[in-house]
């Protein structure tokens, strides 16, 4: 059978997943910013909570590229600190998700990428002067905070590179930690989500296999591309675009 016949979608809504799939691709190996714009374009075609079954197996196929690339380049002791407050932050998540209908857990999503895109222009505009308390605290807030977001909306991405951003982290240090943590964390919400949420299926499995090659081109790009962009404009560019999103997925 076709994947094209999997599900019932239109010409202009596969056109959406096939860019969202190569957004996700380019976004683990170059600018993780470009994920951002996936999440509420998944979440218009196939709905909220079902949306976030559906990203989920296109996050780990797009974390095995980034991998590949930046294996080597992880800070386990800062992985190590973070996680177990990041699993209170996705039980939470799983919790709020089972308490809301499709509507609201849409404006969740919404609202999270909102506050995470607030998150992501105060550290562009901080740059180097960014400081944020080095304190357990701090941590703590940050892990619940990470895995709440990525459990609703897998938009936990922003406040994750704050959370680096406090340790000085150079650039290929930054992608593997980055890399390593949320193939880990996007491996436990595999589980999470098929128990409690029912949104991981066959059908989603296709999907994901089936955009294999659009996430394998925007992987690639990203290898590229990193060290050649000017990723302060396209930063601008992904910010915009996403808001936008945001707020008509909110609407």
């Amino acid at each position: 059978m076709s994947i094209f016949h999997t599900f019932d979608l239109s010409m202009i809504q596969w056109c959406w997943v096939i860019i969202a799939a190569f957004l996700v691709g380019f976004s683990k190996t170059g600018i993780s910013g470009f994920l951002m714009p996936v999440i509420p374009i998944i979440a218009s075609v196939f709905g909220g909570k079902e949306s976030t079954g559906v990203i989920l197996p296109l996050l780990i196929i797009g974390d095995v590229f980034a991998l590949y690339y930046y294996n080597r380049h992880a800070d386990w002791k800062n992985i190590k600190k973070l996680l177990p407050w990041t699993l209170i932050g996705l039980v939470m998540g799983i919790v709020v998700g089972n308490l809301i209908n499709d509507k609201q857990f849409k404006a969740v999503i919404s609202v999270s990428v909102l506050l995470c895109l607030v998150a992501l222009i105060y550290t562009e505009k901080k740059g180097e002067n960014l400081k944020v308390p080095q304190k357990k605290w701090f941590y703590a807030l940050a892990g619940i905070a990470t895995g709440f977001t990525s459990m609703i909306g897998n938009a936990a991405g922003p406040i994750f590179s704050v959370y680096l951003l406090t340790m000085n982290f150079k650039k290929n240090d930054f992608m593997g930690t980055t890399a390593w943590f949320f193939f880990l964390i996007n491996l436990t919400k595999v589980p999470l989500q098929i128990l409690f949420w029912h949104n991981i299926s066959t059908k989603t499995i296709i999907l994901s296999i089936g955009m294999v090659p659009s996430i394998a081109i925007g992987a690639l790009l990203g290898m590229i591309l990193i060290k050649k962009i000017n990723e302060k404009y396209f930063r601008y560019i992904i910010i915009a675009v996403t808001a936008i999103a945001a707020v008509r997925l909110l609407i």
